[in-house]
């Protein structure tokens, strides 16, 4: 568990295979279904979903700590930040050369559709890759 920063959130970003982090933040970038969006100390409450993008805490001074997220949602009680993320991977643990594989992977099975190619899918998979790769090449 991260330690506390004065006039933090206490914040649980929980993936269907394990805890990924708990701890305090200072603030939180999400990237929100409808756009984008930021947490401070003392936001509202609200429910919201997520999508494909970086999830960005600022921890104490400038520090920050980034997460790939594939989608999910958040909610916020109190200073209290609860999300479950469909997958959340810290930028640390990213292997860039995989997700580089995976995207060359996806933009494969799309140069080569065929009728049965699900194109929706194979273009979130693109998207995924490239989310991760992102965040790994800037972190």
């Amino acid at each position: 568990m991260a330690a506390e920063v004065p006039r933090a959130l206490r914040v649980d970003i929980v993936a269907p295979d394990r805890r990924v982090f708990q701890g305090f933040a200072a603030g939180l970038r999400a990237p929100g279904a409808d756009g984008g969006f930021e947490i401070r100390y003392n936001h509202a409450p609200m429910i919201a979903s997520l999508t494909v993008g970086p999830l960005v805490l600022t921890m104490s001074g400038t520090e920050k700590l980034t997460f790939a997220t594939s989608g999910g949602f958040v909610e916020v009680i109190g200073n209290v930040v609860t999300i479950l993320a469909e997958t959340a991977e810290p930028a640390t643990d990213i292997d860039t050369d995989r997700a580089k594989n995976a995207e060359q992977r996806a933009l494969k099975r799309l140069e080569e559709a065929s009728a049965d190619l699900d194109r929706v899918r194979a273009e979130q998979a693109l998207e995924r890759a490239r989310n991760r790769l992102r965040i790994s090449m800037a972190d």
